[in-house]
């Protein structure tokens, strides 16, 4: 599939134009366009053939006619051009995180700098800070962005590897050789992001498995093929291992290969002390070589008198200790959310009219949906005035009034100012039935700053849950620094939930901080911060962080009935 591929390229238009100096209505619309494709379940080479790019919201003649273009031809004239009005190194420039188009432009324009190392001498030389705009915490911010770069070039998000991986699984499943297959690695353990795919299989005939995986379709490249491993790229450059073990084996080499290495280092030690020695071919008595178990994970953990460690919690930091006492949480399940609370909709910068919402939401088996659009300041998000939030009030009551199985709340995301007051009036946010809060402007703040100016907001006695709480943006903005301790005992101070947001490059509380506020006593919400219908299947990635930081079922705000969820909120 090119759909990740077709999104990046709107992208790199989009930010080519903010370069130039375009409106902004115009590289709205570019990205716009690549938010829709980059979600899309359909393969966008088959839409633009059965010619139905038309039916898909927020993509126009212009933009259409361009990714017909490159679908067909591999290549955009228009995208081309762009490039030669712009020097190429400068365009590595905007991989940088925390560095926008227009920043680029500025460091270009005043100061001809057109290369990363280059732009890394200035910053550190302190030749930036003088700049329109700029600043001496620019200057460190750009020195991070850098290291971040470095950081996680290579990696793709969860929601593109698991797309990625679930489909080939599926390819995988139509071979007659194969008699179990699983994913591995760290997609298996579902971490924020993901360098190679792995894949495991059993089989008789490695041979021929190996002949049908070279054979998928989205491979574009074959980088290696051996009898128990081969290697391939696929069209989105992500790199994915097929290995072929015997059926004996599956269940030693599916822990092994699933890792992580901490936890697979502290479980052969384990294995070592009762007196056997585990790899990834089976459990052997150490002594006599003597094949003990190895088809299955489940039989290897009770062997070694260990509860069996979920996937997720496989990385060394207390599985062990819980595990041998029988006491390791029973983590949450997607099937235990009932609703999502951070959803936007047409009246701010969503996609989508409240009533497709509610459908979808009822679609996905949901008791109620949140509707929690901007707050009024923000305007590059056509934040909601008092006006047009009692407009949407009545809309939803009237949309309450009509459908029956699913209940819509209506919420506000509201922005935490740079003074720690909230955008709206207490009068305003009294009339809503839930309020979200969370930073969107200002990001040039010290740790002292950014933790006093959250714990101002969460003071505020009509807020429910903080959203998307250090604000990082995988790839390409990091975390705020804070003092995470404070914002943990304000939210437990002011039973204020602490929000998982699921947007793939957010991800954010991430599962360490989860871990961290749930040894805390922290309470949790996983919201999926929609744009768009397509957004609000991403509940399942901000479960997996759920899940990775040891989160159950009674830890998460969400999974509350309908009952219980008004009881808590006041709706």
């Amino acid at each position: 599939m090119k759909n990740q591929q077709v999104a990046d390229l709107l992208y790199e238009i989009a930010d080519l134009l903010d370069i130039k100096g375009e409106i902004f209505f115009k590289t709205r619309a570019y990205r716009m366009a690549a938010q829709k494709i980059e979600v899309l379940d359909e393969d966008i080479e088959k839409i633009v053939e059965e010619e139905k790019l038309k039916d898909i919201p927020g993509i126009g003649k212009a933009i259409s006619g361009k990714i017909i273009e490159y679908i067909k031809t591999g290549k955009l004239k228009y995208f081309e051009e762009l490039k030669k009005e712009i020097p190429e190194d400068l365009l590595k420039m905007l991989k940088i995180p925390g560095l926008g188009p227009k920043k680029v432009s500025a460091i270009y324009k005043n100061l001809n700098i057109k290369t990363i190392d280059k732009l890394a001498d200035a910053a550190r030389n302190k030749k930036l800070r003088d700049l329109e705009g700029f600043g001496e915490i620019t200057e460190l911010n750009i020195l991070r962005g850098i290291n971040l770069m470095k950081k996680t070039t290579g990696r793709s998000l969860l929601n593109v590897a698991d797309f990625d991986g679930n489909h080939y699984i599926k390819y995988l499943e139509k071979c007659k050789h194969i008699k179990k297959l699983s994913l591995a690695g760290s997609l298996r353990r579902r971490k924020d992001t993901i360098g190679d795919i792995d894949i495991l299989v059993s089989s008789d005939e490695p041979n021929l498995v190996m002949d049908f995986f070279v054979k998928y379709s989205n491979v574009q490249r074959v980088l290696l093929k051996g009898a128990t491993k081969t290697s391939v790229i696929l069209d989105d450059n992500i790199q994915v291992d097929l290995r072929v073990v015997e059926p004996r084996s599956f269940g030693s080499a599916l822990q092994y290969f699933t890792g992580s290495k901490e936890h697979n280092v502290k479980i052969r030690g384990i294995a070592i002390k009762k007196g056997y020695k585990l790899n990834e071919y089976g459990l052997f008595d150490k002594k006599t070589e003597e094949y003990i178990v190895g088809k299955d994970e489940t039989e290897i953990y009770k062997k070694l008198g260990l509860q069996y460690i979920e996937p997720e919690l496989r990385e060394n930091r207390g599985e062990f200790k819980y595990a041998v006492k029988n006491k390791l949480p029973v983590l949450l399940k997607k099937d235990d959310i009932c609703g999502d609370l951070h959803v936007h909709s047409d009246y701010s910068d969503g996609y989508e009219k409240i009533e497709d919402i509610a459908d979808k939401a009822k679609k996905l088996g949901y008791e109620y949906i949140g509707i929690a659009d901007h707050s009024q300041s923000l305007k590059i998000a056509r934040g909601l005035s008092e006006e047009r939030i009692n407009k949407k009030m009545k809309h939803i009551e009237r949309i309450n009034n009509k459908i029956k199985d699913l209940k819509v709340f209506c919420g506000t995301e509201c922005d935490i100012k740079k003074d720690g007051i909230l955008d709206y009036p207490d009068k305003v946010l009294k009339k809503l039935d839930y309020v979200g809060i969370g930073i969107h402007t200002n990001f040039k703040m010290t740790e002292e700053q950014a933790t006093k100016r959250i714990i101002k907001g969460i003071e505020n006695p009509y807020v429910t849950f903080l959203a998307h709480p250090t604000c990082r943006m995988i790839g390409r903005r990091e975390a705020f620094e804070l003092d995470i301790e404070q914002i943990f005992d304000a939210a437990k101070d002011n039973n204020v939930y602490l929000e998982i947001n699921s947007f793939p490059d957010r991800l954010d509380l991430n599962d360490l901080h989860v871990k961290q506020g749930k040894d805390h006593g922290n309470s949790f919400v996983i919201n999926t911060d929609s744009h768009s219908l397509e957004h609000m299947e991403f509940m399942c990635f901000g479960v997996s962080v759920a899940r990775r930081g040891w989160l159950e079922k009674k830890d998460v705000l969400n999974t509350r009935s309908l009952t219980e969820l008004e009881k808590i909120i006041g709706g």
